[in-house]
């Protein structure tokens, strides 16, 4: 019996000293802020803290408003990654990159963004305010849109994945039987790619329930009406760092279950 002598070379035999040793600082160095976040957590308190007025507040507009910024996403996003997996277009790649900037555009830049487009100065915002007398500045409908700006580019690359990866023979069956385009798309198109769909949503709602700068920079911290939980983590390390223990706890907790739901998707090993 011959041994292929690639496979052979191929095999690992261990694991090199100057890799092993960079790796685990690799992995201590992510690992250790969260245990030491878990460690200085007032477990004892928590129950109290969870239930100051300040706490709640915070935790119910953020959730509020990050569930909005995902309909919203799902809204807006869905159309357009369908545009950009199934219509071959002139500029489609650039179209593409504009989808992902908001990825690698600090948060900050694109609350400022925010505010030259939507402020009641703003190209849109000025008309806004003066035909519907409608301002989004500093307000929680300002939260929803600058989080679904942050977080919209998730749910597009996860969907058109998805739509990537889908058997389009389906969807032309459906239609060589006499299904009009909107039949296809809702009946076979989406629940093809429904798995995908779930996975963006998450992603998005998760990422939208974390933003910060965009938030702070368009809607300002406002307690009640744009204080979200980053921002309330903000303020609190000045005055109660308990409190901004807690609430960095419960951001924790979210990111952990998010990717516990998702770890089949994101985080298997091939």
């Amino acid at each position: 019996m011959t041994v292929d002598p690639i496979a052979r070379v191929r095999r690992p035999r261990g694991v090199p000293l100057a890799l092993l040793v960079p790796a685990l600082l690799g992995l201590a160095f992510m690992t250790l802020p969260m245990v030491g976040l878990l460690l200085r957590a007032p477990w004892r308190t928590m129950p109290r803290r969870l239930a100051e007025p300040e706490v709640l507040d915070a935790l119910w507009l953020s959730a509020v408003t990050a569930t909005a910024a995902t309909g919203l996403c799902l809204l807006l996003g869905l159309p357009l990654a369908w545009l950009l997996a199934r219509v071959e277009f002139r500029g489609r790649g650039l179209v593409r990159a504009l989808v992902t900037v908001p990825l690698v555009l600090p948060p900050v830049v694109g609350g400022v963004a925010l505010l030259l487009v939507f402020g009641r100065n703003g190209i849109v915002g000025s008309l806004l305010a003066e035909t519907l007398g409608v301002t989004l500045p500093f307000s929680t409908a300002g939260v929803v849109l600058a989080m679904a700006f942050v977080s919209m580019p998730f749910l597009v690359i996860a969907v058109e994945g998805a739509l990537r990866g889908a058997d389009a023979r389906y969807e032309e069956a459906a239609a060589t039987l006499g299904a009009g385009r909107w039949t296809v798309f809702t009946h076979v198109t989406l629940p093809l790619v429904a798995p995908g769909i779930a996975a963006g949503a998450v992603l998005c709602w998760a990422r939208a329930l974390g933003e910060f700068g965009a938030t702070i920079t368009f809607a300002g911290n406002f307690p009640g009406r744009t204080q979200t939980m980053p921002l309330a983590v903000y303020l609190a390390l000045e005055t109660d760092l308990e409190a901004a223990i807690v609430l960095s706890v419960i951001l924790l907790a979210v990111s952990v279950t998010v990717l516990a739901c998702l770890r089949e998707r994101w985080t298997a090993a091939p």
